[in-house]
């Protein structure tokens, strides 16, 4: 089965993420893919310097400078996405493992076209102030800079309106693991003992 998992940033996807892979799913961070490609794909990294001048110096993207000019512009973030799914779904698509659950992890899914590989969707979501709080501890990012980033994103119904499922982030770390797990089971995948049965 491949899961596909997205929602807005700060909202705790990367907790599900972590679930999953103790379930023993296999986990593709559509994130983690971009940037691990802005390393090693020269092709990408151009592309995106000629469409956005000034951002790459010596030869490393200067990710705040670039989401200075994108976060605030609907018309520029469409310019990025389009220069960087495509490259990211074939990545995925190369990775994909046909011995094990796989979970996708994409902010952008369905712009993507990533969920048509998907057999279930799910989208996770937080109240607003939490995933400020968030982003400002985790990113070092201003309350400002964290709002921006949020407004440039879609509306949380926006997910829930296409996802299959959706799992809210407004209590305490251990209770969405809990939510968490639930899911999961209910999908059918739950952690193995070493006998082969289920946890």
């Amino acid at each position: 089965m491949i899961i596909g998992i997205t929602g807005g940033t700060g909202c705790g996807k990367t907790t599900l993420l972590e679930v999953a892979g103790q379930l023993g799913v296999q986990i593709l961070d559509c994130d983690a893919i971009y940037h691990h490609l802005l390393q090693t794909d020269p092709e990408l990294l151009q592309a995106i310097d000629a469409a956005f001048p000034g951002v790459v110096e010596a030869g490393q993207l200067q990710r705040k400078k670039l989401g200075t000019q994108v976060f605030a512009d609907p018309a520029a973030l469409e310019r990025l996405n389009a220069i960087t799914h495509q490259a990211v779904r074939q990545a995925v698509e190369a990775q994909l493992r046909p011995d094990c659950h796989v979970a996708i992890d994409a902010i952008a899914l369905f712009e993507s076209g990533m969920n048509r590989l998907c057999q279930v969707t799910v989208a996770v979501t937080a109240p607003m102030e939490e995933r400020v709080r968030r982003l400002i501890e985790r990113d070092g990012v201003t309350r400002e800079y964290a709002l921006s980033r949020i407004a440039a994103q879609k509306d949380p119904q926006w997910y829930q309106d296409r996802c299959d499922y959706v799992l809210v982030n407004d209590g305490d770390p251990d209770t969405f693991r809990r939510k968490c797990l639930a899911f999961f089971g209910q999908l059918g995948i739950m952690k193995k003992n070493p006998n082969g049965g289920a946890l």
